[in-house]
């Protein structure tokens, strides 16, 4: 099978297509939230869902309504022909379709080593690895901190490390995990706040949407605008569970003032000054990484809370529009 006729097959098509899909609602869906001015970061996550849902969905659907779409006599007529762009050949070489396949490659191996690995990777190692822990009765200053919480207090379990190290885990037995590192820097205020937002991803971690959505990730592991857009998402659901912290505890100075001495490192950090490949990418990450807390710092510091009402007739609207476009794009 040569590079046409993978492209003119179903799932060549359904790759294609569901990449220029996912393109679309991700223009679309920038646009929107920029006109419509949504700060909301649950409201802004529920339009990235759309970049990201989709493209799984609308290809088959198309093919459902319209078994005859991909052929010659409807492509004259679209919008959009991927197949006409993937034949050219560049500088009268290589044909396009090559690059492209090359960057689905890329996103592949991004989904496999940045993703999947890591996450299969810790449920392993969570499963079979013990924490020395301590008991929390012997911290005065956790319980104090856990005390005036109005929800379900999860297991707590504080271990041995003058590192910052806090994290969660969620499923049936759903725990915080804090280092002493931590305790001895934060005060009381802090120790809360840092401990609510872990309590916050417990509770959105409960909900099943949320695993549905990470499948939907999987089927679109080849997709580099549905991984960008993804880790997008991720970023908002940092900021849903900053909002939740900030409603449970009343304390947005704590929260801000917490990110600010555990994970806000030196913001003058200029990766491209590096020579080291592997050097410049670790720094990037790390760059990228400041860059969204500092985001979110700012917003904890200046903007209040936004109730997420009235938005599900734009994000209907939204989804419309995408959709009536992207049919006449093959």
């Amino acid at each position: 099978m040569n590079l046409s006729d993978f492209f003119n097959s179903y799932p060549g098509r359904y790759i294609a297509q569901s990449f220029l899909h996912s393109l679309i609602a991700a223009i679309i869906t920038d646009r929107a939230l920029h006109v419509w001015n949504i700060s909301n970061p649950l409201i802004r996550q529920r339009f990235r869902l759309i970049v990201v849902l989709l493209p799984v969905l609308l290809f088959p659907l198309y093919q459902l309504i319209n078994p005859d779409r991909g052929g010659i006599s409807f492509r004259l007529n679209s919008l959009f022909d991927i197949n006409r762009w993937l034949n050219l050949e560049l500088w009268g070489v290589v044909p396009l379709g090559w690059f492209f396949i090359s960057i689905i490659f890329i996103a592949t191996a991004i989904f496999l080593f940045q993703e999947m690995i890591p996450i299969l990777k810790h449920i392993f190692e969570s499963k079979n690895s013990a924490f020395d822990t301590r008991d929390p009765d012997d911290y005065p200053v956790v319980r104090q901190a856990l005390e005036p919480l109005p929800v379900e207090k999860p297991d707590v379990f504080i271990f041995d490390d003058d590192e910052y190290v806090l994290f969660s885990t969620t499923g049936k037995n759903a725990a915080v995990f804090i280092s002493t590192g931590i305790i001895k820097t934060l005060t009381v205020e802090q120790l809360q706040a840092a401990i609510t937002h872990e309590i916050a991803h417990i509770i959105r971690n409960k909900r099943p949407f949320l695993i549905m959505i990470f499948f939907f990730r999987v089927i679109m592991f080849f997709n580099p605008v549905v991984l960008l857009e993804f880790r997008r998402i991720t970023q908002e659901e940092e900021k849903i569970c900053d909002d939740i912290t900030v409603s449970l505890t009343n304390k947005p100075h704590a929260l801000y003032e917490t990110l600010k001495k555990l994970y806000h490192k030196d913001k003058n950090i200029n990766p491209l000054q590096l020579g080291n490949l592997s050097e410049m990418r670790d720094t990037l990450e790390e760059y990228s990484h400041n860059i969204h807390i500092e985001n979110r710092i700012v917003r904890l510091e200046k903007t209040s809370i936004q109730e997420p009402y009235g938005e599900w007739s734009k994000l209907i609207f939204t989804v419309i529009i995408i959709a009536g476009i992207c049919y006449f794009v093959v």
